[in-house]
């Protein structure tokens, strides 16, 4: 029996194991091949318990939370797959939460504005978990996690946890200690958010606000989100733009129409239709504007 099939056995204990399932149908984007191992947890110690025993077992682990701010290859990703939906809640009052790392951060940021608690409108509508927003700094329309985030509890190599004050997590424009893999840690389990006292009518009308905003000027349909972060001084999308590739297509895939930042599947995209798209911007805007562009979207799997 391989290490991968004992995994799978140890794995049951802890959540729903499929063999072979295809990420296209876990991903925003709809694109991505298929996953050794793929295991639904839905809480976080059953999260770490399964980390850990892929960590014992020598199975290359990715946790997957909503399936957002990434392009998986075509041809999957090996070893295991950890499909996050822990969503735990605990009010500790005076506007402090622990949240588990699953939880659906757009819909969090939603019920606290109708709550009254302040400091998550301008997430409303970011796709992803609080898990995922922990590790890149989610943020949006001048807000950003680390203005409302204490500290989180990461699970340790050694399979024990620890809580990371916020302070401590290199949080910066869209990454953190996590993503330069600066700070050890397997996975996040829990985070801990203060908000502050607010009018909920008012918030619930900033969230609207937003939401016109972001609709008038995103794409729908299927996406990763912003594929690049924004160079200091100008947008990404207007350097694409420039370079003259709004609307470029590569199969299926597109730089949408509506916003150069944002990179499109249109029906059967394949994740290298993407990626050339992508290596095609960077070369073109080098060229035009002498900016080397940095990808937010993350590659991830077999590439």
């Amino acid at each position: 029996m391989s290490a991968l099939e004992r995994l799978a056995a140890e794995m049951k204990a802890v959540g729903e194991v499929r063999r072979d399932e295809p990420l296209s149908r876990h991903t925003t984007f709809g694109i991505g091949g298929p996953a050794d191992l793929f295991v639904t947890v839905r809480d976080a110690t059953a999260l770490a318990r399964a980390a850990t025993a892929a960590r014992e077992a020598g199975v290359d682990l990715f946790v997957l939370g909503s399936g957002s701010n990434i392009l998986v290859a075509d041809s999957g990703i090996r070893g295991a797959v950890l499909d996050n939906r822990s969503a735990a809640e605990h009010d500790q009052g005076d506007g402090r939460f622990r949240i588990e790392s699953g939880v659906s951060f757009a819909a969090f940021a939603r019920r606290m504005c109708r709550l009254g608690l302040d400091g998550l409108a301008w997430a409303a509508g970011i796709p992803g978990t609080l898990g995922g927003a922990v590790v890149y700094n989610a943020g949006a329309y001048g807000g950003c996690l680390a203005d409302v985030l204490t500290r989180v509890r990461l699970l340790q190599p050694g399979g024990s946890d620890l809580w990371v004050d916020a302070s401590d997590l290199g949080l910066v424009y869209r990454g953190s200690a996590l993503t330069r893999r600066r700070l050890p840690g397997e996975a996040v389990l829990e985070c801990e958010l203060s908000l502050t006292p607010g009018d909920p009518a008012a918030l619930t009308a900033r969230v609207a606000e937003f939401d016109r905003r972001r609709l008038s000027a995103q794409p729908r349909g299927r996406n990763a989100g912003s594929m690049f972060k924004n160079p200091p001084g100008i947008p990404a999308w207007k350097l694409i733009e420039t370079a003259g590739l709004r609307g470029a297509r590569r199969g299926d895939a597109a730089i949408s129409e509506k916003h150069c930042n944002f990179f499109v599947n249109e029906g059967a995209a394949s994740a290298a239709d993407v990626a050339a798209l992508v290596e095609e911007a960077e070369r073109r805007v080098r060229e035009t504007s002498g900016v080397t562009l940095e990808r937010e979207v993350a590659f991830v799997g077999a590439w």
